[in-house]
């Protein structure tokens, strides 16, 4: 698949459905490959609803859609911090489309509008298993922080950071 016919665009409040569609879907195999369900992990993107993407959008978040040939299939979040810092969080991919560069453009478009925030730090935290996932953000230009269990988490956590 080309990324040239792909367009990155903010996501407004009335896309909240689609963005909780889009995130559910895009973590579903990795809620299963590592054992998470809503019992053992609630606030798992897996589990994502509607209310919490319009939570986060009242909480400054501002949500991008990924679409290849008019239709959607990837998105993330970026939530700044401070003048310094924000989050990249749910970055996703439906699963068939993988593999065809729709990360990198997301993170790419992440980079610059980070930029245009004025921060000068992304952060980010994965599970610490998802060994692959390490290296493709390591392969992204992100460093490891540290890494964290978290007695509410079935899993340890590791913190990422990328420097603008």
């Amino acid at each position: 698949m080309s990324t040239r016919r792909i367009h990155i665009k903010k996501a407004r409040q009335d896309d909240a459905p689609l963005l909780s569609d889009l995130i559910r879907e895009s973590f579903r195999d990795v809620a299963q490959r590592f054992e998470l369900t809503p019992e053992n992990c609630p606030k798992h993107p897996s589990n994502c609803t509607t209310e919490w993407i319009e939570r986060s959008l009242i909480r400054g978040a501002a949500y991008y859609l990924l679409e290849h040939g008019g239709r959607p299939v990837g998105c993330f979040s970026l939530k700044p911090v401070n003048p310094e810092l924000c989050y990249l969080e749910r970055l996703a991919v439906l699963p068939r489309y993988r593999r065809n560069g729709f990360g990198k453009a997301m993170m790419d478009h992440a980079f610059s509008e980070a930029r245009q925030f004025g921060t000068t730090q992304i952060r980010i935290g994965i599970i610490s298993d998802d060994v692959e996932l390490k290296k493709w953000y390591q392969k992204m230009g992100f460093c490891i922080n540290e890494t964290k269990a978290f007695s509410f988490l079935p899993f340890t956590v590791t913190f990422m950071f990328y420097p603008l």
